[in-house]
């Protein structure tokens, strides 16, 4: 069954390009490239997410350096092999890209608390066993895997994040239950170790969930999808 993605994973961003972009792959004559998208969070850190889009989307100078960008579209994943292993590759694929024009300070000030500029939706179903841990600071953390459908029987698998009250709900999550995640696309370095002792900086990209709910189905929809079987059966 083919899945809309403006239903079941969709997200919206609002950042500036850092970078050049790069080439990525070419389908049926449609190049794509990849560009990074600086993202700030309110803490005064920020997020570097990289984008990919159609050739047929951007302009001259859409991608030029510093340039401020609404994109909206998915977060999608695939697989890469490198040295032999499987990696799980993370990246936002754009399906709309505009430019936002830069206002006055002050105008920036009260418009930044009201304007989304970085949230993702998605529908999917716990496909590992959540991993609960606490930090050595007591803080509570969840880690979830996320497999969204996606058309032609394809399907996303987006990592997770959850803390608090959310971590200790997700703990009891069973594998196959279909969720409702509200978020924001992070970035997050980490150090690799390798078993010769040499070790490497690496960036993962997931989910920060900021609220979560199992949908369950409908005893109606379900009696009435148990009657249409039991109809066609006769």
């Amino acid at each position: 069954m083919d899945t809309n993605y403006l239903e079941n994973n969709y997200l919206t961003l609002v950042g500036k390009v850092t970078g050049e972009k790069q080439f990525s792959h070419e389908i049926y004559g449609e190049r794509f490239y990849i560009f990074s998208l600086s993202i700030p969070r309110l803490s005064g850190n920020e997020d570097i997410i990289p984008i990919t889009i159609s050739e047929r989307l951007i302009g001259e100078n859409t991608l030029q350096e510093g340039k401020k960008l609404l994109v909206k579209g998915q977060f999608r994943s695939y697989n890469s092999y490198e040295n032999e292993k499987n990696r799980l590759i993370l990246t936002v694929f754009a399906k709309d890209i505009m430019e936002v024009e830069e206002k006055e300070e002050e105008e920036n000030e009260m418009v930044r608390k009201d304007t989304i500029t970085n949230e993702v939706v998605l529908i999917g179903y716990i496909c590992k066993k959540p991993i609960y841990r606490q930090t050595p600071f007591g803080r509570e953390i969840s880690d979830i895997l996320l497999a969204v459908n996606r058309a032609y029987n394809k399907s996303d698998y987006i990592p997770c994040i959850s803390w608090g009250r959310n971590a200790r709900f997700c703990q009891n999550l069973e594998v196959g239950s279909q969720v409702k995640v509200v978020g924001r696309v992070q970035s997050r370095t980490y150090e690799k170790k390798y078993e010769d002792g040499t070790s490497q900086t690496r960036v993962a990209y997931e989910v920060s969930v900021g609220s979560l709910e199992v949908i369950e189905e409908k005893k109606e929809e379900k009696e009435e999808i148990e009657e249409v079987e039991n109809q066609e059966a006769v």
